[in-house]
């Protein structure tokens, strides 16, 4: 019962099931085996992918370290042929391709066109002061904040301790005015009453500490620094469209040649007007201090670098420019 097959039959197929087994057990090592072999290629090429990206990588990172290193060298040539003596602001040589994708670009500005903190503050002359408090005026200061920002400047250039201006910050634990002169005029951010100012876009476009400058050079002066003179806008506005010449840019070949008694009379600033004004003694045309700040921006192929340096150029042919900053922007 249980089977129709003869003991017989049950034997031969039990010797035939016995012979077939270990042709399946070699197609199951067989399949194992590619498995195995397949999962290793499979590693294999995805370390060759990954040596072949991180490869790349540092090729990248390297050309790219390179192309700063030549907009570096190409920042720092412009500034250099800047230095001479015999550039101008207007000079061809202060723009040039050099290579494949490397070139320099250079702007030449005076710098004593600029108010210089130390000299309008130096004695509290209030001719001087009231100029810087006309220009602070024109860029939208409030008369509480203006006075405020005047009297804790004073303090802080003061050499005097102890004594306070009416309307300065006192001193505490958290604020220390130098009582010096300001080396530089980002220190205007320590200075209590000026965070605000100097918290907004250009702040300091209009601002040196340069030694050498005291006088505003009017050939280079912006168009706030001369209205903060008390000079019209309209004689601003032309004055400014014959110095800047059809271009409207300063230091280019078309600007308008002027010498000081032709730019003060544009200016209507006769001799009776200046010493009506008080501003006799601070304002010129064309100093001859020659202090100027120099920017040069070195590329190479899309990546820029840039230099900024104030200097004084040697008026005679012996000597070297006197640098008094210099920083990478």
């Amino acid at each position: 019962m249980g089977s129709n097959y003869r003991p017989e039959t049950n034997t031969v197929l039990s010797a035939v099931d016995s012979m077939t087994r270990p042709f399946g057990s070699l197609k199951s090592d067989a399949g194992a085996a590619l498995l195995l072999a397949l999962w290793a290629l499979f590693l294999l090429s995805a370390m060759v992918i990954a040596w072949a990206l991180n490869i790349n990588s540092r090729l990248a990172v390297s050309s790219n370290a390179n192309r700063v290193l030549e907009a570096e060298a190409m920042a720092c040539s412009g500034a250099d042929v800047a230095l001479s003596r015999e550039i101008s602001p207007s000079s061809p040589n202060l723009h040039r391709q050099v290579g494949d994708g490397e070139s320099y670009d250079v702007r030449i500005t005076g710098e004593c066109g600029r108010l210089n903190l130390n000299f309008f503050t130096q004695g509290e002359d209030p001719n001087r002061l009231a100029i810087l408090r006309q220009y602070l005026n024109l860029k939208g200061i409030d008369l509480n904040d203006l006075d405020v920002m005047i009297d804790s400047l004073l303090d802080w250039v003061s050499p005097t301790k102890g004594l306070q201006h009416l309307n300065a910050c006192p001193e505490g634990d958290d604020y220390h005015p130098a009582h010096a002169p300001l080396t530089s005029v980002e220190e205007l951010k320590k200075i209590c009453g000026w965070t605000e100012f100097t918290s907004k876009p250009g702040w300091d476009n209009d601002f040196t500490v340069a030694p050498t400058c005291g006088a505003i050079d009017l050939a280079y002066a912006s168009r706030e620094v001369l209205r903060a003179l008390g000079i019209p806008d309209d004689f601003v506005d032309r004055f400014l469209q014959v110095r800047q010449g059809p271009d409207g840019i300063d230091g280019t070949a078309d600007d308008g040649q002027l010498d000081q008694q032709a730019a003060f009379a544009m200016l209507g600033l006769n001799n009776a007007q200046l010493l009506l004004k008080g501003i006799q003694t601070p304002v010129v045309f064309k100093s001859p201090n020659a202090v100027f700040r120099i920017l040069s921006a070195g590329k190479s192929r899309g990546v820029t670098r840039s230099v900024e340096m104030v200097v004084q150029k040697q008026v005679i042919g012996i000597g070297r420019p006197q640098v008094f900053s210099w920083k990478e922007l």
